[in-house]
């Protein structure tokens, strides 16, 4: 097996966008399969001559290339670390090697020597896998793209020389260039690979696309918003490119003791040899002896043991828009036995919507929300937004305002179809009943208005009362729109984690209430500072819980540094909620949340597994050489067949059966 290295630098976004794209890993292109292949090539030439009795200075010369050609890498990477003070496993092997010839077990080295450059091959092999697996998210989105000028000329670019601001035409049937929005046109766009959708999105002008994601049959103008090194797909790759990199507690534990363990090894062995000599053995069968038992106590296959299943796992959620930083993060994904949620941006989208429509003074719903739109047309507040966009989406285009005005804390005031009309605050616009500031004449109209305002705002809305001149025209309730799925996450995070998730937010009560309700959630915090977050995490915690918390502002942030495990939202979040967080929802997702929790807590089962594996195998062989007779061909074996079976093992985790086995776990 190779030499395990310190991580190096992962390479940044913008130099994986630009990197030339690259086709899958074919097998040959990889050094460590070329050399184990022509080392095997030359062992099956050698080993008939051997049992056939053919000429010993040929098959001396051919097991002697078998040692060249399979065993010169190893043995290069053991002298380094020898170099540096470091016994590595590697130089082990090929030492062990070497003694079996020294006794005239030339074919058993040479053996040795296959299987072990196999087994390193195939560990590249799954290590080429994974990075094609990450890389290849680089892959969906096309080399060019057909860019605008001022005067409407087309320029067909590279992908990665688009700047923000640039305007590109997608035509039907070809593959989005950047992430940008839409400015002119309509059709349907397949997102499968970036969101997940099973149906084609129905894309109009003020609508988000990604690179990489395929029109359908209508032409698009897109104005970019990323480039290319912050696309979507790059920010993936790049993000689980250095997630690759890192290595999880349990395998820095595990390299701790390996030099220990390769150090009394050294020393078991020398005493395997030596005891049965001073006792009247012969040398050869001691030395064998002795090199039987370095190869089968050697720790390769223990080491072996936790990085396929992590690194496996952390570039499978990735392609699924679940960016874990480390391997670090993935175990302490899987241990979180509890979750903590902020409301707006992570249950919610944290853009209002409006949910109650209440005419007044003989209006209907659609003469209300039309008047209400109309005022609000000409505004960029959120709430303004909701309303027009109430508006279109029941069919109702808003009309000319004129003489518009907007007065911050009260509303707007316009004058629509000759009349004036005013949409704002309650407070401001219907006045007070209790004789305080803003005092208005109390009457029948205003009085009802009122109720309803309060009403709504009892129930956690944000209440906007529209006026038709003096008399109210009726009252619109807003509220956080749900996010899709929202329900269903908390109901699989608390399956997850055995206990229901728990919402701790600086909203309203009332808001905090309705919104717990909708996503299922029993236990709700309201008004809390980021500081209360703090404090009501760490209290989870020294009550004994592992908590996960999910959020995306900066006030989230404090939080989600102070949980066992952070998880920000992707899109919505905050540049320092998502630098705080192990993980991150790139699409917020929050279902994606809980089957990255199953498959990091699969890849925790399967480094056990593969630990119990690798234990059982070389205690069986050490015991069978020190109290039996061990054949070295078998402990060969033994030893690189485990190996290669913790090595599998691990690869399961990449695959998308995988994901949807998590998906229901």
């Amino acid at each position: 097996m190779p030499s395990t290295s310190a991580p190096t630098a992962p390479e940044p976004a913008a130099q994986l966008a630009a990197a030339p794209r690259r086709h899958r890993t074919r097998l040959l292109e990889l050094p460590e399969v070329r050399w184990a292949a022509a080392a095997l090539a030359v062992f099956l030439t050698a080993l008939p001559l051997d049992l056939l009795g053919g000429p010993p200075l040929l098959t001396g010369l051919l097991y002697a290339a078998v040692y060249a050609l399979g065993g010169w890498e190893p043995a290069l990477a053991g002298l380094k670390a020898l170099k540096e003070r470091t016994l590595d496993v590697d130089l082990l092997m090929v030492v062990a090697a070497l003694g079996a010839a020294a006794v005239g077990q030339a074919g058993d080295g040479a053996l040795l020597i296959v299987i072990f450059a196999v087994s390193g091959a195939l560990e590249a092999v799954a290590t080429a896998r994974t990075e094609d697996s990450v890389r290849g998210l680089l892959d969906l989105a096309p080399a060019t793209a057909t860019r605008l000028g001022d005067d409407g000329r087309e320029e067909v670019v590279a992908a990665e020389d688009l700047a923000v601001g640039d305007t590109v035409l997608v035509r039907p049937g070809e593959a989005v260039g950047a992430d940008g929005r839409v400015i002119d046109g309509r059709s349907e766009v397949d997102q499968a690979t970036i969101t997940g959708e099973p149906l084609p999105a129905d894309k109009a002008p003020g609508d988000e696309v990604y690179a990489g994601t395929l029109n359908g049959s209508g032409a698009l103008t897109v104005r970019v918003e990323r480039e290319a090194g912050d696309a979507v797909v790059a920010r993936i790759a790049a993000m689980v490119e250095e997630a690759s990199r890192t290595t999880s507690p349990t395998h820095r534990f595990i390299e701790r003791i390996e030099q220990r363990y390769s150090i009394g090894m050294v020393a078991a062995t020398i005493a395997v040899f030596a005891v049965p000599l001073a006792f009247g053995s012969e040398l050869d069968a001691a030395l064998l002896r002795a090199m039987t038992f370095m190869i089968v106590a050697s720790p390769c296959a223990v080491v072996l043991s936790t990085m396929p299943p992590l690194l496996a796992s952390i570039a499978n959620a990735g392609r699924h828009g679940v960016l874990v930083k480390s391997a670090e993060a993935l175990e302490r994904l899987a241990a979180a036995d509890a979750v903590a949620l902020d409301k707006t941006g992570t249950l919610t989208e944290g853009a209002p919507r409006v949910a109650d429509v209440l005419p007044l003074g003989g209006e209907d719903r659609a003469s209300l929300l039309a008047l209400a739109a109309a005022a609000e047309r000409p505004s960029e507040h959120p709430i303004a937004r909701a309303v027009v966009a109430a508006a279109r989406e029941e069919g109702l285009e808003p009309a000319e305002a004129r003489d518009f005005s907007s007065v911050p804390g009260e509303g707007v005031r316009a004058v629509v179809g000759g009349d004036r009309v005013a949409v704002g605050s309650p407070a401001r616009l219907l006045g007070r009943a209790d004789g305080g500031p803003g005092t208005v004449t109390a009457d029948d109209a205003h009085e009802r208005a009122r109720e309803e305002a309060e009403r709504l705002e009892a129930q956690g809305r944000t209440a906007v009362v529209v006026l038709r001149g003096d008399r109210p025209a009726g009252v619109l309730g807003l509220a956080d729109r749900m996010r899709d799925g929202a329900a269903a996450a908390v109901a699989a995070l608390a399956a997850r984690t055995g206990r229901p998730p728990v919402l701790l937010t600086g909203d309203a009560p009332a808001a905090a209430r309705r919104t717990a309700e909708e996503a299922g959630i029993t236990e709700v915090e309201a008004g809390l500072l980021p500081e209360d977050k703090v404090a009501r995490v760490r209290a989870m915690e020294d009550a004994g819980a592992r908590v996960m918390m999910i959020g995306d502002g900066v006030n989230d942030a404090p939080a989600l540094a102070a949980a066992h495990t952070a998880v920000a939202m992707g899109r919505s979040g905050s540049d320092l909620s998502r630098r705080t967080a192990d993980a991150v929802v790139v699409r917020d997702e929050l279902e994606a949340v809980a089957t990255a929790a199953s498959l990091a807590r699969r890849a925790r089962r399967l480094v056990v597994q593969n630990l119990v594996i690798a234990g059982v195998f070389i205690t069986a062989l050490v015991a069978w050489d020190l109290f039996g007779h061990l054949p070295m061909p078998l402990a060969v074996a033994g030893h690189e067949g485990s190996t290669v079976i913790v090595a599998l093992n691990g690869l399961r985790l990449l695959g998308e059966g995988a994901w949807r086995k998590a998906a229901t776990m």
